[in-house]
């Protein structure tokens, strides 16, 4: 490293640029030293916030391979459009720099492969490749993730992965890549739900058959499916709805339901919204079950959790049309410090590139049993027995 601190590149300085510069800037371990766009104004926009909130101020750069050339660049952060991601990792590794990439990890499933491989082998070589998915560190996500290593839900049963918001038409015109197969690799289901899905996929492990449906209702002049639903079975036996729209005015929630024997557990708009674990609750429900507000016990559960650098005292943005609610950057956070953590100890990052395939591979498979119009095998899709598939057909 050039420092005692980790040298950032920013790469890509909009929206979701911006939110990462808010983060990283605020670690002690990370100092930004480059921001990366081709517009030059938005380099200079961003370098000039960071400069007037007293950090120093990055150099600015109009592409990746400028930014390669400044020894000072340890980390590489990717936040540009999804069908680029490959080919800038590819860059960055080949620079010797460790790479964090915005989701997806990619739009296309044969790159994606290629370079969760290449992650697979640079890691001998210390480098660190990881995909953000904050949702994994959210308070509820932890909360959750304790309970099934400890099979206080019992046996996992079934689950629903829902994505309910609303993209007006201007949406994707605001930007001639918005929409499209080359750029967003898909829509609703691979833009606004992929950390529904991953987050789907730590909680129920590894799934073996998908059946999908697809449909563009409520959007003119993209390419992309804005409403998708798909059935999913597991290895554990248990199975799962996902459903994703871009079609729900005026937008509601992303909600995950976890359903098991012993307990169950809801996630909406990434809080704990129902808990409970019959260990712990102790109540008789009865032969007929209990109403949710009798059984919830995600309160008591969140009161008694120590979670020390929760909220962080970092201020939460404006809601915007990036997202329905606002997000916690605390989350984000967390993210950061477990990469710095895997940089500075040699060892794996939580979320590997390997989970961000696995996401990537999930959304796929659904693209692509929509596409055949009949379930597939999760196993053949990872293989990439179904490669040859043109899922921007979707089945018509």
């Amino acid at each position: 490293m050039s420092s005692t601190r980790i040298g950032v590149a920013i790469v890509g300085c909009g929206a979701i640029g911006q939110v990462h510069t808010a983060i990283a800037s605020g670690l002690d371990s990370i100092e930004i030293v480059a921001v990366v766009d081709a517009v030059g104004a938005a380099t200079a926009r961003l370098a000039d916030k960071l400069a007037r909130e007293g950090f120093r101020r990055p150099q600015e750069c109009e592409s990746l391979e400028v930014a390669l050339a400044l020894h000072e660049v340890d980390l590489v952060v990717l936040t540009t459009p999804s069908g680029l991601h490959i080919d800038q990792a590819n860059a960055a590794l080949d620079a010797r720099r460790h790479v964090i990439i915005e989701k997806p990890l990619d739009v296309n499933l044969v790159r994606a492969r290629a370079l969760t491989d290449r992650a697979q082998m640079v890691k001998d070589h210390g480098l660190v490749v990881s995909v953000i998915s904050q949702h994994r560190f959210d308070t509820a996500s932890r909360l959750i993730a304790e309970a099934l290593a400890s099979q206080a839900f019992g046996r996992i049963t079934s689950a629903i992965a829902s994505t309910a918001w609303w993209r007006p038409q201007s949406y994707y015109d605001s930007a001639p890549w918005r929409g499209t197969w080359q750029m967003d690799g898909g829509g609703a289901l691979m833009n606004q739900s992929v950390h529904n899905v991953d987050l789907l996929l730590s909680f129920m492990g590894h799934p073996t058959e998908v059946s999908g449906h697809t449909a563009l209702l409520a959007h003119e002049r993209i390419q992309v499916e804005d409403s998708a639903t798909a059935t999913i079975s597991f290895e554990s036996g248990a199975v799962a709805a996902v459903h994703a729209t871009t079609a729900a005015y005026p937008g509601l929630s992303t909600r995950l339901q976890l359903m098991g024997t012993l307990g169950s557990a809801v996630i909406e708009d990434d809080e704990l919204a129902y808990y409970h674990a019959a260990a712990k609750a102790g109540t008789n429900v009865g032969p007929m079950g209990l109403r949710v507000a009798q059984g919830n016990h995600a309160a008591e559960i969140l009161a008694t959790t120590a979670e020390p650098e929760y909220r962080l005292g970092l201020p939460l943005p404006a809601a915007t049309d990036a997202g329905q609610y606002r997000l916690d950057p605390a989350s984000h956070h967390r993210q950061y410090q477990d990469v710095v953590r895997a940089i500075q100890t040699g060892e794996a990052p939580q979320v590997t590139i390997q989970d961000a395939f696995n996401a990537l591979a999930l959304v796929q498979s659904v693209y692509i049993s929509a596409t055949l119009h009949r379930p597939i095998l999760f196993d053949d899709v990872l293989a990439g027995r179904h490669d040859h598939v043109d899922t921007r057909t979707l089945g018509a």
